[in-house]
């Protein structure tokens, strides 16, 4: 399967393009960031995408992949009820309706978070902007549509978050990942099980739409 990969240059991003390079049932990767990932691969195939409000401009760019991989996103810390909506819900629905105008058999797997609130009625910005967005993509007809809705998740593999609070808390904790793990089993994810349950997923289809840490693990096996 071809697939494409938004936000590859984050966390979690970086944990899916790692997991699709190594799995031999993912063919063509292509990566539309924002700014250049500085990575070569034999599947790779890089398009930038300054404005994210405009997915038409590359849509032929588009045509031909089987799923997409959406991990664009943004911390909702100190940022404006209005920018983060248009960041979190407008680019995605764009993109995904550009996206299904020139793949109508394509799959969607969406990145929300632990807490997203489906009912759009919930106390929290972020949770409600994240479940309206979810709530639109399931109702967008794609054949296979998932929401991961992941909780404290390991970076693996050199990996590291862009949003330096998160790089600090992550080098203090680090030591103590082993005994949160024993502690915390399944409620604990790391990058390379996000990317293993996506490639999963979207390959072998689910009854089920929304994937917290639990489900997760399950997935990548």
């Amino acid at each position: 399967m071809d697939v494409i990969i938004t936000g590859s240059t984050g966390m979690i991003g970086k944990g899916v393009l790692l997991e699709c390079l190594d799995d031999n049932r993912i063919g063509r990767v292509l990566l539309i960031n924002r700014n250049p990932i500085g990575m070569e691969h034999p599947k790779i195939t890089e398009v930038l995408l300054r404005d994210f409000s405009a997915p038409d401009t590359i849509e032929t760019d588009m045509t031909g992949y089987g799923a997409v991989f959406f991990c664009l996103g943004i911390s909702a810390g100190g940022i404006p009820e209005e920018d983060y909506r248009r960041i979190t819900y407008d680019y995605t629905i764009r993109f995904a309706e550009t996206y299904r105008e020139n793949n109508p058999q394509g799959s969607f797997i969406y990145v929300s978070g632990q807490g997203t609130d489906s009912s759009e009625k919930g106390r929290m910005m972020w949770a409600r902007v994240k479940g309206k967005t979810e709530n639109d993509l399931l109702k967008m007809g794609f054949e296979k549509a998932y929401m991961f809705r992941p909780g404290i998740i390991r970076p693996l593999r050199g990996i590291e978050s862009r949003t330096p609070s998160y790089r600090t808390m992550y080098k203090i904790i680090k030591p103590l990942w082993p005994l949160l793990q024993r502690l915390m089993g399944s409620k604990l994810t790391d990058t390379t099980r996000i990317g293993k349950a996506m490639i999963n997923v979207v390959i072998d289809g689910s009854d089920k739409v929304h994937f917290e840490n639990p489900e997760i693990n399950a997935l990548a096996g």
